[in-house]
Parts: structure tokens; C-alpha cells; sequence
């Protein structure tokens, strides 16, 4: 029986997936900030769900998590980094307070749990980490560059990482959802507080006032989760798993734009290296 310590899991994606690894006889420990959104799951599965508040950017409470987990189950066998939440500002109209928060969650959070779990993972020579990216590290739409840069840098991190831990029997599985009909645009994304004019066209466009996605994404995250259940306890776990019909066309066409782009400044970018 593997043990699972999954971050995020009041709603959403990280509630979907603590219910799909409960509902296999897994053990999960789930968090969540207000650990009474988490207690039903507990009622439910007394014997094998250990809920308990956390909140990502307390370093002291993510050690004390950890401790907790290994203690009532042993180890953690999977870390799964869900936590997070959505800003949507243009470059210019970003509060530096709120980035700075924003990067504490969604990316020194995650790196916090990573550096917590690994040393019992490198002791028993197994684990998984999962670290929720988003389609929006590849796409970068406006407004969403300072979340699109916060994801870019966990999955830079993972691709480190996955190198570093590869040899020592630990998989690492970055995983881009497109939209899912979860809180995300909903009570989980925050903006900038003045938006200004010039902006109006492209980053404006989607300030949660004028965005009409929410409730209306077409990703189920019943599904999603069991598609993280099934990519992570694979005998070939992938470095990256994308969620989502929108995901895999959105990336496809990233993949094609830069492809188009490298062959069209191919001659300029070769012709630098040193001659002879």
C-alpha cells in the first residue's frame, strides 16, 4: 500500500485526486490551508486518510507535515504539488507583493515539499514526485505571465530534478491540465487591483470580469485524477503528462510555431559559432 501526501485538497483537482487514491485502498494524506474542508475525506476513510492543515509557504508546517505523514504511515511514497492558485495582471500592472506571493506558493512551496520528502525517498531507493504545472507554462497568454513564469520554473526545476533522481529509483511527473471545471478561475484566482487602459485589448481581456470560462472548461477532474493514478503508478512514469484535449492541441501548436521559427532563423542562429 503506497502512501500519498498531496497539497491542495479543498476542491478542485487535489480533492479529485485524494478521493481517486482513497477509493483504490491507498493511504493519502490530505491538506488543505483550513483543514476542515479536508475532514470529510478522513470520515470517510478513517483508517487511510491523515488530513492536516498546511499552508505551502510555512517552511516549520511543511516539516511538520512530513514528520506527521511518515509517522502515522511510514513514508511518503508519492508527493503530489497541487497547491496553487491563478494571478492575472499585464507585466506592467503586477503588484510586487503579489508575486511575490504568488511564487511562494506555486513554486518555493512545491521546492519546500520536494527537499522535506526526498531524503526518505533516497533512503528506500523509491517515490514519485508530481509537480501540477499548467498548459499556460507553454502558451503564455496575456495576463498570465507572471503565473505562466511561476509554472516555467517548476517545470525547469523538475526537469533537474528528474535527471538528479532518475538514478536513485525516483520518478518525476510534471503534469499540465488545460481547463478544468475546478475553482481555478474562479475563487482561486486573484489580479491586479488597477489595470491599466493600454492593456485593455489583450491582458484585459481576461480579468476575471470580462472571463466567461468559468464552469464552462471542458476538462472533468474526476478524469483527470485517475489519469494521474494511472500515469504515475505506470512501470514508466512520463516526465510530463498533459490533461485535456485543449492541452495536447495547445502544446501541438506551440511545438509547430517554434518549429516553423527555428527553420526560419536556422542560418542566423548557426552562423555564430566560432569559425573553423
Amino acid at each position: 500500500m503506497s502512501t500519498w501526501l498531496i497539497t491542495g485538497c479543498s476542491t478542485g483537482l487535489g480533492r479529485a485526486l485524494a478521493q481517486a487514491v482513497l477509493d483504490r485502498g491507498e493511504n493519502a494524506v490530505v491538506t488543505a490551508r483550513d483543514v476542515a474542508s479536508v475532514e470529510d475525506l478522513a470520515r470517510e476513510h478513517p483508517g487511510t486518510a491523515l488530513p492536516l492543515a498546511l499552508d505551502v509557504t510555512d517552511p516549520a508546517r511543511v516539516a511538520e507535515v512530513v514528520r506527521l505523514a511518515e509517522e502515522r504511515f511510514g513514508a511518503v511514497d508519492v508527493l503530489v504539488n497541487n497547491a496553487g492558485y491563478g494571478y492575472r495582471a499585464a507585466v506592467e500592472e503586477g503588484d510586487d507583493a503579489d508575486v511575490q506571493r504568488l511564487f511562494a506558493t506555486n513554486f518555493f512551496g512545491a521546492v519546500a515539499l520536494v527537499k522535506a520528502v526526498l531524503p526518505g525517498m533516497r533512503a528506500r531507493r523509491s517515490g514519485a514526485v508530481v509537480n501540477v504545472s499548467s498548459i499556460g507554462a507553454r502558451i503564455c497568454p496575456p495576463g498570465s505571465g507572471y503565473y505562466a513564469a511561476s509554472k516555467a520554473a517548476l517545470e525547469g526545476l523538475s526537469g533537474s530534478l528528474r535527471t538528479e533522481l532518475a538514478p536513485l529509483g525516483i520518478s518525476v511527473v510534471v503534469v499540465e491540465p488545460g481547463g478544468f471545471r475546478t475553482d481555478f478561475a474562479g475563487r482561486s484566482l486573484t489580479q491586479s487591483a488597477q489595470p491599466i487602459a493600454d492593456y485593455a485589448d489583450t491582458a484585459g481581456k481576461r480579468r476575471k470580469e470580462h472571463d466567461t470560462a468559468h464552469g464552462n472548461q471542458p476538462g472533468d477532474p474526476v478524469k483527470a485524477a485517475q489519469a494521474i493514478v494511472t500515469a504515475v503508478t505506470s512501470p514508466a512514469p512520463p516526465a510530463l503528462l498533459l490533461l485535456g484535449r485543449d492541452a495536447v492541441e495547445a502544446f501541438e501548436g506551440v511545438l509547430e510555431g517554434h518549429r516553423a521559427e527555428i527553420d526560419t532563423w536556422r542560418e542566423l542562429s548557426t552562423s555564430t559559432d566560432v569559425d573553423g
